[in-house]
């Protein structure tokens, strides 16, 4: 008869704990080991939320038909009525769906990083967040793999939408496309950590969901993905410029069709300050949340 205080631990099925120490080593390394951890640890959370995504076909799917949607229903809609856009900087005039184009690459970067910070309560509800804090990894590289995950996934959505420029006559040069693509990766960095910041502290799912409605819709509406910058009414014209969203999609459609009506200096600072805030805020919080 076999001797069952002779099995190996070896022989024994790993649970997640055991996995989660083979990915990440112990927290008695030195400095330089606890960094490796702590990259090792990005990693995995960060292709952990692409598989999901890519896994979670529906989600894929709708988040695409949304934005085509507002192209080809409320844009064929108002085109008619609305006519020629342009103004601001660049000189040029364009169609109204050809006009709107750029912010409804911005709406699908916007909504798919938002909803980020959701992740981080549907993992609490299910227990896999209490199993990466026992982790011997740092709360400030799990912020940054969710961070970096939930960008990635909405680039990911609006790399989809950019590729349908040909159908809306928009054809700009190769490395303007490459700058319409690192703007969606400022603008998913940024929104991502927006979401984070609020699902720190949300511990139901459906409240998180509203709350995030509440903070997107005018993100969006107010920044000028829909319309001209430079004929608005005043008071809407002082939200706008409040609404660091109205830079992401001020250097979409300077990118993509030559209007802007900002610099490009003062659309970079104005988004990269407030990603650092962001992210700072929600990594702070983060740390100090139970």
């Amino acid at each position: 008869m076999k001797d069952k205080t002779l099995d190996s631990p070896l022989d024994r099925p790993m649970d997640r704990m055991d996995q989660w120490a083979l990915i990440l080593p112990s927290s008695t390394a030195p400095l330089a080991d606890r960094m490796t951890r702590d990259l090792r640890g990005i990693y995995t959370l960060w292709l952990r939320d692409v598989i999901r995504l890519w896994r979670d076909r529906i989600r894929l799917i709708g988040s695409f038909v949304q934005p085509l949607l507002f192209l080809f229903i409320l844009g064929s809609g108002l085109s008619p009525r609305l006519g020629a856009m342009g103004g601001g900087g660049g000189g040029r005039t364009l169609g109204y769906q050809d006009f709107m184009f750029p912010g409804i690459v911005g709406m699908s970067v916007l909504f798919t990083a938002s909803f980020a910070g959701v992740a981080i309560v549907w993992d609490r509800e299910a227990g896999f967040l209490k199993e990466v804090l026992v982790a011997p990894l740092s709360r400030t590289a799990v912020v940054i793999g969710k961070i970096l995950g939930g960008a990635t996934n909405s680039v990911i959505q609006g790399s989809l939408i950019l590729s349908l420029m040909p159908f809306f006559h928009l054809h700009p040069p190769l490395m303007d496309i490459a700058g319409a693509f690192l703007v969606m990766v400022l603008i998913g960095l940024t929104q991502t950590s927006v979401g984070i910041l609020l699902g720190v502290r949300m511990t139901s799912s459906q409240g998180f969901m509203v709350l995030m409605n509440f903070i997107i819709l005018p993100l969006f509406f107010m920044s000028g993905a829909l319309y001209p910058l430079d004929r608005l009414p005043h008071w809407l014209s002082i939200a706008s410029r409040l609404d660091p969203m109205t830079y992401g999609i001020d250097l979409l459609r300077n990118a993509l069709t030559g209007i802007h009506y900002y610099s490009v200096s003062a659309d970079v600072l104005a988004l990269s300050s407030f990603l650092m805030a962001m992210s700072f805020l929600s990594i702070y919080l983060f740390n100090k949340a139970d």
